[in-house]
């Protein structure tokens, strides 16, 4: 666990980041594309770390990539590089940075130290696990594939190295249809998410789909009935589902996709009110893009992504001392199952 009043002190030493009204105004700009989410008071209060961070990025030759979860200031503020899990791993394959930090949870740092083995991958927060990540080993892998013997293991994205090293092909949500469907087996275990897997499912009717009982602590918490009530009291409003949201709620959506897919359509559409059904950073993160469109509840927080602070970032890139590992025999296996997801994704496109 980080000792943030010693890493508060240790900083104060170093910058100033007191809050700044005339710096803020400076950073006219930056604040632009958030104004609609985070107050004048609060960018006074942000303004500095932003300010710090990207200039110890250009000391660093550092790249920060952020996940749709991340808070405003991190997502418009510091981030070089924003999306869903497909993306911010695409990228990290073709970074020249020394250094990546990756804002989003552990998993997705793993990632990256996997797809960038000579690279420096700083995770300003260890504690930024994940539900999916933490629901399944690899020990389950392999009960898994004793129940359905010759059946190929699709994890999710959101699960450990060690997980995917015991995997045959990772997926995300925007992908995850995609790569069932190219897959040669009429058979096929998707784990850890069981809602995702159900709802590929219902969309590759000629593949038999069987399932870990993982779930996503954000997503399992909606239900239908909580949808066809909004609907009630906010006739009109366009509702879009994530994926790892049961399948009875995604079928009551008007949409359902990934973080991706979801940006996309709310910039097709241009519906008057939308709610996004998924965690409720997303619909800050593109409210100033779409002044024409009014987000509406509900808010369901990530806690594991809400640890990642600009405080932990600055003190991550100030002290290069949260560095992410992983066994180069775990790695190796894990780089051919991530790799072949974007070999796959891209070849499908």
């Amino acid at each position: 666990m980080l000792d943030m009043p010693a890493i508060r002190q240790d900083l104060k030493t170093v910058y100033d980041l007191a809050p700044n009204p005339d710096l803020a105004a400076q950073m006219s700009a930056e604040y632009a594309r958030m104004s609609r989410v985070v107050s004048p008071v609060d960018w006074a209060i942000h303004a500095p770390y932003v300010a710090a961070i990207n200039a110890l990025k250009r000391e660093r030759n550092a790249t920060i990539l952020a996940h749709n979860y991340m808070t405003p200031e991190i997502y418009h503020g510091i981030a070089d590089v924003v999306g869903d899990s497909l993306q911010l791993a695409v990228e990290a394959t073709r970074t020249s940075a020394d250094v990546i930090v990756q804002c989003g949870v552990h998993f997705m740092a793993e990632t990256s130290k996997i797809l960038n083995p000579a690279k420096i991958v700083l995770m300003p927060d260890m504690a930024a696990g994940c539900s999916l990540a933490e629901s399944i080993t690899a020990t389950g892998v392999a009960e898994m594939r004793a129940k359905y013997p010759g059946a190929p293991v699709v994890s999710y994205v959101n699960t450990t190295a060690e997980v995917k090293a015991a995997s045959d092909i990772c997926c995300t949500s925007s992908n995850a249809v995609q790569i069932i469907r190219a897959l040669d087996a009429d058979t096929i275990i998707m784990t850890p998410d069981k809602y995702l897997a159900q709802n590929v499912a219902a969309q590759v009717p000629e593949k038999r789909i069987v399932w870990w009982d993982g779930s996503c602590i954000v997503h399992e918490q909606y239900t239908a009935q909580d949808i066809r009530d909004f609907r009630d009291w906010n006739p009109g409003t366009r509702i879009i589902a994530h994926p790892e949201c049961p399948p009875d709620v995604v079928a009551e959506a008007d949409f359902s996709g990934s973080t991706k897919g979801i940006l996309d359509y709310v910039s097709a559409e241009r519906p008057e009110r939308a709610m996004l059904v998924t965690e409720c950073s997303m619909a800050s993160n593109i409210s100033d893009a779409h002044p024409d469109v009014e987000f509406i509840g509900p808010c369901n927080m990530c806690p594991y992504m809400k640890k990642i602070t600009l405080e932990k970032v600055l003190w991550s890139l100030h002290t290069m001392t949260t560095q992410v590992e992983v066994a180069p025999d775990i790695a190796d296996k894990a780089r051919l199952a991530v790799q072949r997801m974007i070999d796959l994704s891209a070849a499908s496109n």
